[in-house]
């Protein structure tokens, strides 16, 4: 997927608002993929970007991290974990799959769930770095997001 422009989407926010990619044009995005809310991996990946997110500004980067989790869902979560910035909700799990970050079938025999993956998407739309990972207890290299975004200055 690296150097394709990156599928465009369409998401519903923990506001009920619609979120799309093209709503980012011109600027850089760390697009994130997660398996469920209030997980305790999930949890602390999305708390240790919270917890840096000076850095990712002083990057130009937004944020933005998806699940097939309910916009309600992602609400409390958000609310909770105080996390700022855009929870997504790609309930019908299209996003996802565009992004080959879907699950066939996950733990406890839960279909269509996204796979824990990062891309860095650049301000012309054209993916920079992906990583998806096919083991949900695993967290994507900050790391290497950090160092592609650097590299984009």
């Amino acid at each position: 997927m690296v150097g394709q422009i990156a599928p465009s989407f369409t998401l519903f926010n923990t506001d009920k608002k619609e979120v799309s990619l093209h709503d980012y044009a011109g600027k850089n995005v760390v697009l994130l993929f997660f398996p469920l809310a209030f997980t305790s991996v999930c949890t602390a990946e999305l708390c240790e970007l919270r917890d840096n997110i000076a850095t990712y500004q002083n990057l130009n980067a937004e944020i933005l991290a998806v699940s097939v989790d309910s916009p309600f869902t992602l609400a409390r979560f958000k609310e909770e974990q105080k996390l700022p910035f855009p929870l997504l909700s790609d309930f019908n799990k299209e996003v996802s799959a565009a992004y080959g970050s879907l699950y066939d079938t996950f733990v406890f025999g839960m279909k269509g769930v996204s796979k824990r993956s990062a891309f860095v998407i650049d301000k012309t739309g054209t993916i920079q770095h992906a990583e998806v990972l096919e083991n949900a207890g695993e967290v994507p290299s900050f790391e290497a997001v950090r160092e592609t975004l650097n590299n984009l200055q």
